[in-house]
């Protein structure tokens, strides 16, 4: 959880500035996406590390998607959601 809160306290500091919350809301869903992943692989207690020996991911390509510096294919996603022991669902909503 540490990992999250150091994020979600990020991401306040920098919405402060109103165009870099313009950027953010832009990239929002890579966002959420990532806060899930490192939210569930904290939940689990499982380390990056643990998370590429379980996908066959390097541990460096999770970091540099963790850290949102990777474009990540759907591929990429899904493999790092059952390496989670989870599903991956992609929803389209109305925009706002």
């Amino acid at each position: 959880m540490a990992e999250l809160r150091k994020w979600n306290q990020a991401r306040e500091e920098l919405l402060f500035d109103s165009e870099t919350a313009k950027e953010y809301e832009e990239l929002r869903p890579q966002y959420e996406v990532i806060s899930q992943i490192i939210k569930v692989r904290d939940e689990q207690g499982i380390t990056q590390q643990e998370l590429a020996e379980r996908t066959g991911i390097k541990q460096s390509n999770i970091s540099r998607f963790e850290g949102g510096n990777y474009n990540p294919s759907l591929e990429f996603l899904a493999r790092i959601a059952r390496g989670l022991g989870m599903e991956l669902h992609i929803e389209l909503r109305p925009g706002r």
